[in-house]
């Protein structure tokens, strides 16, 4: 057994130093120094099944924690199965830090087993990458990168990492050079040659002392708004009559600051829609919570104020909010503040920040609003009423918002909920009520189907004692099913629901009505639940509507228990989101 200080022990100082407790990965030879290193240091090894969902994990990690996650993953085919949750990270602005192996310095370009251009691939991807080329900077380079990933814009960083800088010297000397009785390329001039090159190689490598391991600093660059925008800002809701907030999933990148987020929201008295990871900010009733009619109370609004979310896809690039109203952009990202509609007043600085100075500098105005908040309230409960009639419609098969509602109603105070899907989920997000903040978890723009599994790890493990549920269509669940096998090994006891139609719905359902063919939208309504069983979960069918109440209650109780379940609920068709596709 190998115990001197190598390249891998190295990393794993940095992680501790770093406050990293979990690191994710799917072995590979490239990287094994750092997985059994970590191990020795404490840190909780997380192998799972895919690399895709080691890198999905590290993300739910770093929204919930506001650490930055932590992925390992072997060269080649490891690194490049990354690149999709890579990217969603990117585009979700999450800090991550992944490590790739690569092959052996020497050995580059040379048809090394896995040998690619990685950093090439990941350049466009990340927002920061480097290379390590020798011993010395493992710690340094290692250091910076999690410094880039929390810093001003949050965002995925890339450190490749050769195999014989993370091996004891000794052997990598070995590997190079041979035994003494068997030195490598023999004892001719050729040998003897080849042999001085790679003894300067070896030197180059691990010439010099290690730099020491620095304790990390809460220190980091985290844009704050200026004072002249919080009181312009302050006049222009000062005087608005139909104000309106949107708090997107950038003001929840303080996670420190939840509550006093949250405390400015009331104190600035107006209505407010969340979208994204600040669902559950304010609780299920609160009486300036908005979850329906986005559209409709825009178009009434004489203000609107964004809060961490760009006028993209979800706000119609823009057109939502209507030119006669005022429009307040608050962003860390000074792109994103002007993106398709320029702003009345734009803020560059970290959402969080703005909403607590804005309810400082502004008096309440809640009695001045309180017509427009009624008015607000009566076109919600007029949309509840609505879909209540439709969850009691008779389908064939189980009612997906009468599930829904249902699931809504055994959610403890703790429960997180992630969103991995198209209809069945999207159809979550008008029914499903996270209770606390912190506590929804969906891929962002990017739309990432996939996540499930991963974002179900990560915060399973950091919230052991919370119900973890994942809500998956039955198109999603095909990328990351295997990952029961994860749960059971790792003793992680998830409770995912199927919402099972047996077809990609959301895009069948226009694709359909306007070209007339089904063509590749069509799936047989799998057995997912004995594809758990036969991963070591429990698997539930739920295919009568009368059982309904008594499978939920009994798959819970069993995750409880410590087994991770699986519910494969056959649901009917509906027509609830039609015409809600995005492009």
């Amino acid at each position: 057994m190998i115990e001197e200080k190598h390249g891998g022990t190295l990393v794993a100082e940095v992680l501790v130093a770093q406050g990293v407790r979990f690191i994710f990965t799917l072995c590979g030879g490239h990287i094994s120094p750092i997985l059994v290193a970590s191990k020795q240091a404490g840190i909780q090894v997380i192998d799972t099944r895919q690399e895709a969902t080691a890198v999905f994990a590290a993300d739910a990690v770093a929204r919930l924690s506001g650490v930055p996650g932590v992925a390992a993953v072997t060269a080649g085919p490891g690194v490049t199965n990354t690149i999709t949750a890579i990217k969603n990270a990117q585009l979700a602005q999450s800090p991550l830090v992944l490590i790739g192996g690569a092959t052996a310095t020497a050995l580059k370009n040379r048809g090394a087993l896995q040998d690619i251009d990685q950093k090439a691939l990941f350049k466009p991807h990340v927002k920061w990458l480097a290379g390590i080329k020798t011993g010395r900077q493992i710690v340094p380079l290692l250091e910076t990168a999690f410094r880039h990933a929390r810093e001003g814009i949050p965002g995925p960083v890339f450190v490749e990492l050769p195999v014989d800088l993370l091996y004891p010297e000794e052997v990598v000397r070995k590997w190079y050079l041979g035994s003494g009785d068997k030195p490598s390329g023999g004892r001719n001039l050729v040998g003897r040659i080849q042999r001085a090159y790679l003894n300067r190689h070896l030197n180059r490598l691990f010439r010099g002392p290690i730099p020491e391991v620095a304790p990390s600093t809460a220190g980091v660059d985290i844009p704050t708004p200026r004072k002249a925008g919080i009181q312009r800002a302050a006049r222009l809701l000062g005087a608005a009559r139909k104000p309106l907030m949107i708090v997107g999933s950038q003001a929840m990148f303080l996670q420190e600051q939840v509550s006093q987020l949250a405390a400015a929201i009331q104190s600035l008295g107006m209505p407010v829609y969340l979208a994204g990871m600040a669902r559950g900010l304010l609780g299920v009733e609160h009486p300036l919570l908005c979850r329906h009619q986005r559209r409709k109370a825009l178009r009434e609004a004489d203000l609107v104020i964004l809060a961490g979310m760009p006028c993209d896809f979800r706000l119609n690039y823009g057109r939502q909010i209507p030119r006669s109203a005022q429009l307040i952009s608050i962003n860390r990202d000074p792109r994103a503040l002007k993106l398709n509609r320029r702003p009345t007043l734009a803020v560059r600085g970290d959402p969080a920040l703005f909403i607590q100075d804005l309810a400082a500098a502004l008096e309440s105005n809640h009695a001045k609003w309180s017509d427009w908040l009624a008015a607000l309230n009566q076109m919600q409960t007029e949309r509840e009423q609505e879909i209540q009639a439709l969850r009691k419609e008779a389908v064939e098969g189980v009612n997906p918002l009468r599930l829904l509602h249902d699931v809504d109603g055994l959610l403890a105070a703790e429960s997180v909920i992630v969103a991995d899907g198209g209809d069945f989920v999207a159809s979550a997000a008008y029914t499903v009520r996270p209770r606390s903040p912190l506590s929804w978890l969906d891929p962002g723009v990017f739309g990432t189907l996939g996540v499930g599994a991963g974002f179900a790890l990560g915060a399973k493990l950091l919230r052991p004692d919370a119900d973890v549920w994942i809500l998956y269509g039955d198109g999603s669940v095909g990328y990351s099913l295997i990952e029961m096998d994860t749960f059971t090994r790792q003793g992680l006891p998830v409770i995912a629901v199927v919402g099972n139609d047996g077809g990609w719905s959301q895009i069948a359902r226009e694709q359909v009505e306007i070209l007339g063919d089904d063509t590749g939208t069509a799936l047989a309504q799998a057995n997912y639940h004995q594809a758990a069983e036969g991963l070591g979960a429990k698997g539930f069918l739920l295919d009568d509507p009368d059982a309904e109440p008594t499978v939920l209650q009994e798959a819970v109780a069993v995750s409880r228990e410590g087994t991770p379940v699986l519910i494969n609920a056959l649901i009917g068709k509906t027509e609830f989101r039609k015409g809600a596709i995005s492009i």
